[in-house]
């Protein structure tokens, strides 16, 4: 029997909290909810969504259309980082289950989620195969990454063992959200999935991935760009940024010795070597400014909170560089990409 509004927030005890970011979502929200309301799933489950301070009408639209949905809302947009911290905080559940608001669950991604959860003899991080919601497209199964931390698509329906699954749809225990620390608040939004997959697997923690059930995301809906279009990679200026900075972070943090000293310079002069490229052949030397020097720029102003997490980090590791490194590629994906789609277009 598909599970309805009552049931999602009758019990005192649910077993999975489902935590829902919203921006100006108020075209994405509906179905988002909705694909939880029709989970086919007997187990108690409750929504927890939080409104990043949107302009569009989203909490007067949630509050109408949704009241029995546990709504937080903030003053002043903080986020996605924050927003989901808050949620967690929040949660009763003994899981959690980060869905965006332009993610459509499966009617059985819950119960798949669920099941696989209890079957596993540690704690983990699990996701699910991504579809695109506009062509029905597989977009991954996950996905690897590649030495300077680029995703590289999963496709692979044989392969459980990730890098790191979308934080689009990401499940995991509340107890170990709460080892891990959650989001850093300062990378606001993009690849903070990256980093707590990351950071999941040095301390032995599995990520795998589920070949079975799955959602559909509205991919660049809630961000703008990262996707394809007319075989071209279409993405904005904001984005790229947030994306390069937030990634050479996760570099700093999670990489062991010796391999961060080998990788993390050679990361630097690709940077700046792409960023010089890109603004001379596009002649805007804003994205130099915007993307590149940006990027470096935060590196220096958060040195010291970065070195101290970093040794925190490295301090907790459990498995080794060897073992770290096995869902990694050699392939470079974002050279991958330009000889595919060519430069990207970059708003």
């Amino acid at each position: 029997m598909a599970m309805g509004a009552k049931q999602i927030t009758s019990s005192e005890n649910p077993v999975c909290s489902v935590c829902i970011a919203n921006y100006n979502g108020i075209d994405l929200i509906d179905d988002a909810v909705k694909s939880v309301y029709d989970q086919d799933c007997e187990s108690p489950v409750d929504i927890i969504i939080h409104d990043d301070a949107s302009t569009d009408g989203s909490v007067e639209f949630i509050r109408e259309n949704f009241p029995e949905v546990k709504l937080i809302t903030s003053k002043c947009n903080v986020g996605f980082c924050i927003s989901n911290n808050r949620m967690v905080a929040q949660a009763r559940g003994r899981y959690i289950l980060l869905l965006n608001n332009d993610a459509i669950l499966f009617s059985d991604a819950i119960r798949t989620l669920y099941n696989q959860a209890v079957r596993e003899d540690r704690p983990s991080i699990l996701g699910l195969p991504q579809y695109d919601a506009s062509t029905g497209q597989l977009i991954d199964r996950g996905s690897l990454l590649d030495p300077f931390m680029n995703p590289v698509p999963n496709l692979n329906n044989k392969r459980s063992q990730v890098a790191m699954v979308m934080g689009a749809c990401m499940w995991l225990p509340k107890m170990l959200w709460e080892e891990l620390g959650g989001f850093l608040d300062f990378f606001g939004s993009l690849a903070e999935d990256m980093y707590l997959c990351s950071y999941a697997r040095l301390r032995g923690y599995p990520v795998k991935v589920i070949s079975t059930s799955g959602f559909k995301h509205h991919i660049g809906d809630s961000f703008g760009g990262g996707k394809v279009i007319k075989n071209r990679l279409s993405t904005s200026k904001k984005r790229r940024a947030f994306s390069e900075r937030n990634k050479s972070f996760v570099i700093v943090l999670t990489y062991p010795i010796p391999i961060f000293q080998l990788i993390f310079p050679l990361h630097i002069f690709l940077l700046l070597l792409e960023g010089i490229l890109l603004s001379v052949i596009k002649n805007d030397i804003y994205l130099w400014h915007s993307i590149y020097f940006s990027c470096i720029e935060s590196l220096w102003q958060k040195r010291h909170v970065l070195y101290h997490l970093r040794k925190s980090i490295q301090k907790s590791r459990r498995i080794s560089s060897r073992k770290f490194f096995s869902t990694f590629t050699l392939i470079h994906h974002k050279l991958r990409m330009l000889m595919k789609h060519k430069i990207p277009e970059i708003k």
